[in-house]
């Protein structure tokens, strides 16, 4: 694996212990915290190895199941799509999924239309198939959901917190809110931005808040999408609109904080009128599906992604801008890499938990996070501002790229996931 990041070491700031006397005395391989999406991928990916997980999750599994649409879904890469066909979960959801076939980039202010000057991606462009699909949060947790039941390798213990871990050179093990204290070897945080598994092994997090505030929701339109996504930046930040199975798009519309605070507590009729200028009328008349929801938009990158026994796996270890959808794409990179780490130690019959073996996989993905991070923070101030200079700069870039054959084929591959140093389960 080449990578520009590899060979760099960060000391770790774990607390350790006495975690275990025995190895015989394992609960589990991995200890994972957190049960939404990340923890049950990497658990099955972990499976194919034949390494045992237990997932530690706070929320009941009848919310898990729940079958009623509530208006979350996300943008699967296609190399997000491949991770999940290896781990045996995209056939339980294919037939639930849209693709895309085409994104559309463009600049422009409320009401007043998007710019002449535009940028257009086409999958046809690519050999590999459509840049990416479109998957609802209901049929996606079903789907970890029904292969992890079906995989002896793993245990799922839901409505449960951790309130301790310890790690060190034996060993490592959580202590839960019953009293209870699980062993294993490797403790694995997948509990989202506010981590309490990083928070408690020491590890800082940098970075700031942009000002801005997601809502998200799900609309019915009048007329078909035809599998096209559209990128629409505004002043106060971006429109995204990508389309579900059905004359049905997902949103994900930034404002700033206090413009999305007002629009938020406004009945759907008003949430809906507020929408109207901003979304157009393309698609016909709009009408809501599910709920509405509310997300503080920052930037966060964790110091250090493992340590002795601990490593950190999507919004644990980073969290960034939603610009292209790559927040779950990031996770499961991160599990792709993690797994490939883990499973390779083991082959090699090294110790999986052991610091060095770890290392390699905050090597490995440290370097693309900071670029993705880096990308998103950058295109967002470039476009999240009414500065005529750098709108006119920005449409001419549009129209450049949109013109040139070559270089919008790389943008393609991009946007579905296909560059960089991809883990074995995403090629």
């Amino acid at each position: 694996m080449d990578n520009p990041a590899r060979g760099r070491i960060f000391s770790p700031r774990i607390k350790r212990g006495d975690a275990m006397s025995d190895a015989s005395e394992s609960h589990s391989d991995l200890l994972i915290v957190g049960g939404g999406l990340n923890g049950p991928a990497l658990a099955l990916a972990a499976a194919r190895a034949g390494l045992t997980s237990t997932i530690i999750d706070a929320l009941p599994k009848a919310r898990m199941e729940d079958a009623t649409f509530d208006g979350r879904a996300y943008a699967l890469a296609l190399a997000s799509v491949r991770l999940l066909r290896n781990i045996g979960v995209w056939d339980r959801i294919e037939g639930h999924s849209q693709p895309m076939l085409d994104i559309k980039v463009s600049d422009g202010r409320a009401g007043e239309g998007p710019s002449p000057l535009w940028l257009h991606f086409d999958h046809a462009e690519i050999e590999e198939g459509p840049m990416g699909h479109m998957v609802e949060d209901r049929y996606l947790r079903r789907a970890l959901l029904e292969e992890m039941a079906a995989r002896p390798e793993i245990t799922v213990r839901n409505e449960t917190r951790v309130t301790d871990q310890r790690t060190g050179p034996d060993g490592a093990s959580v202590t839960l809110d019953s009293g209870e204290v699980l062993r294993g070897r490797v403790v694995i945080g997948c509990d989202g931005k506010k981590s309490a598994t990083a928070q408690r092994a020491g590890i800082r997090r940098h970075g700031w808040g942009y000002g801005q505030t997601a809502l998200v929701c799900a609309i019915a339109h009048e007329k078909p999408h035809h599998g096209v996504a559209h990128q629409f930046f505004m002043p106060p930040g971006p429109l995204a609109i990508l389309p579900l199975p059905g004359n049905r798009s997902s949103i994900v519309w930034s404002e700033r904080d206090a413009t999305a605070k007002a629009i938020q507590a406004l009945s759907d009729d008003e949430y809906l009128e507020a929408l109207r200028p901003r979304f157009g009328d393309f698609l016909g008349e709009i009408s809501l599906e599910g709920q509405r929801f509310l997300y503080p938009l920052v930037l966060s990158v964790c110091e250090e992604f493992a340590g002795w026994r601990l490593a950190l796996v999507g919004d644990a270890a980073h969290g960034m801008h939603p610009i292209a959808g790559q927040g779950l794409n990031a996770g499961l990179r991160d599990v792709g890499a993690l797994a490939q780490v883990l499973t390779e130690a083991k082959d090699r019959g090294e110790d999986i938990g052991a610091l060095d073996v770890l290392k390699r996989y905050e090597e490995w993905r440290r370097f693309d996070t900071a670029s993705l991070a880096m990308a998103t923070d950058l295109t967002n101030k470039l476009f999240s501002n009414d500065n005529p200079l750098l709108r006119a700069g920005r449409d001419l870039g549009l129209g450049l790229v949109n013109r040139m054959p070559g270089l919008r084929r790389t943008f393609i591959r991009e946007a579905a996931g296909l560059t960089g140093d991809l883990p074995d389960l995403m090629r």
